[in-house]
């Protein structure tokens, strides 16, 4: 949606999205990768300026609440139980803020299922 990507994003999801009765939240861990990103031109849009005016968007336009990582988030992170094969430390860092806040984490990665019985509430993204 931040990209004008709406066919990208499930029924199911959109539904979640187009609750007003939710406050959606994105881990800051993930709006560090979406700069990254940005930086080094693999995301892209007509529609941002500057990797300033991307991140404003988030909160203003959208309505997102962008969530600091915490100490109680990293403790988290220190006992999250690693999926084999998974060895992406931002994807670990959003699960474990996830688990942590008792947030729903909603990933068109297959992987994040596999953190479900560590108490990840999890919703597939089926592009």
């Amino acid at each position: 949606m931040l990209f004008g990507e709406k066919d990208k994003i499930s029924q199911e999801t959109q539904s979640i999205l187009s609750d007003y009765n939710c406050q959606l939240y994105v881990s800051i861990i993930a709006v560090n990768e979406l700069l990254q990103l940005w930086r080094i031109g693999k995301v892209k849009s007509k529609k941002f300026k500057s990797a300033n005016d991307l991140v404003k968007s988030i909160e203003t336009d959208l309505l997102i609440k962008i969530e600091p990582f915490s100490i109680q988030n990293l403790e988290v992170l220190s006992k999250l139980v690693v999926s084999e094969n998974h060895n992406d430390p931002f994807d670990h860092a959003i699960i474990s803020q996830a688990i942590s806040d008792k947030l729903t984490l909603i990933s068109s990665d297959t992987k994040f299922k596999h953190y479900t019985s560590q108490k990840l509430k999890f919703v597939f993204n089926k592009r």
